[in-house]
């Protein structure tokens, strides 16, 4: 364990030297985006395909409407070369099967709410035990597995509409959602959220990408280094629910306001960290409203790449691919194995509806849920 400590400081000592340079633009690597041939077929009667978005540095993000999801997002290092840094399959038929919630939009409720159950209005309502005994990320067949309505497809956004009718897993009211995905020559990605209902609900949407800055297939995520610009995160009990309070982050391993290796504290004799088997926690970002405003960065220090993540949701989902076991076979005939890949998703907090405390995630009818999110890449 010291040896380790030691190589994760000899590794942020080195960050430190490293100037920040742009990424190059002209790539060493002339990377083969996926076969758009791979993603086209039909499912429940509707047309699904793969969609591209690139900007005048390369940077391409690649989309499909089944489920919204991100199958590839491919940037350059700090030398110009390209890689693909998000997990994924080479064709919809692995996305079709995922359970992981690879790189999709996560709604109608983000993350979990315990027992399957909260109370609007004085009525109770019901959802799926899909995460016994809690109910998670919308339920058995959430809104990554529904197949979205492409209202636009240019080079540089793609619009996406669906309509969730009311009663869909147990939700209230007829949901109408567009997500706006947009790729700017800033290397900026950003995921543009609306949403309108016609009886009172809950919402909380979010993606679910799961990344690996040094490239989808290129090991674990321990040495990248991590900084959440939050003061206080929202413990949970043994089932991943929110107990109600919010703790400082001083003095535990939940400390990401200076930059530390995802690594170093992630196996720490602490409750918290037993119970998600690493984190799998929410953080309470350093917000006074819901601003556009940095949550996190990420830097990978061998490919030089970094990730900003700036945000107008008030808290932040860190999951360290604690679930992945090797079974899920990907890209390239890639094993996803143990914390290769990570999460940081945007959002409401968990067990927003049966938590009085926490801000509020119910929409009612002639109100509109907006939120956006941006990922900005740039290299060391």
């Amino acid at each position: 364990m010291k040896n380790i400590v030691n190589n994760y400081s000899m590794i942020v000592s080195v960050m430190i030297l490293i100037l920040v340079t742009s990424c190059k633009s002209e790539s060493k690597f002339k990377f083969i985006p996926l076969d758009k041939a791979e993603y086209e077929t039909t499912i429940d009667g509707k047309k699904v395909g793969l969609f591209n978005l690139e900007n005048k540095n390369g940077l391409t993000v690649q989309i499909t409407n089944y489920g919204g999801r991100i199958a590839a997002l491919w940037v350059p290092d700090r030398d110009g070369n390209f890689k693909d840094i998000v997990t994924g399959y080479d064709s919809i038929e692995g996305f079709i099967g995922n359970t992981n919630y690879f790189n999709g939009i996560i709604g109608r409720y983000g993350n979990r709410i315990a027992r399957g159950k909260f109370t609007l209005n004085a009525k109770e309502y019901s959802l799926a035990i899909n995460n016994a005994p809690n109910s998670l990320h919308g339920g058995n067949v959430g809104f990554d597995h529904a197949v979205w309505n492409v209202e636009r497809s240019t080079k540089d956004s793609l619009i996406l509409t669906y309509l969730s009718p009311d009663g869909e897993e147990g939700y209230p009211g007829n949901l109408s959602v567009k997500v706006i995905y947009s790729l700017n020559d800033s290397n900026e990605l950003k995921i543009d959220y609306q949403a309108e209902t016609d009886a009172p609900t809950v919402v909380n949407l979010t993606n679910h990408a799961y990344f690996n800055l040094a490239g989808h297939d290129n090991g674990d995520i321990l040495g990248h280094i991590l900084m959440i610009n939050a003061d206080k995160f929202t413990p949970v009990d043994s089932t991943l629910i929110p107990t109600g309070e919010i703790t400082d982050v001083a003095g535990t391993p939940f400390d990401f306001r200076i930059p530390a290796a995802i690594g170093e504290r992630i196996n720490a004799d602490d409750r918290q960290i037993k119970y998600g088997m690493g984190y799998d926690h929410n953080w309470v970002l350093k917000k006074t409203g819901n601003e556009m405003s940095l949550a996190a960065k990420v830097e990978e220090p061998v490919s030089g790449r970094v990730m900003e993540i700036y945000t107008t949701e008030p808290g932040i989902q860190f999951y360290a691919g604690n679930f992945l076991d090797g079974t899920i076979m990907g890209k390239d005939s890639t094993s996803y194995k143990y914390r290769h890949a990570f999460c940081l998703e945007t959002q409401h907090f968990p067990d927003s509806p049966n938590q009085e405390d926490f801000p509020s995630t119910v929409l009612n009818p002639g109100e509109t849920y907006r939120t956006s999110t941006i990922h900005k890449f740039m290299c060391k």
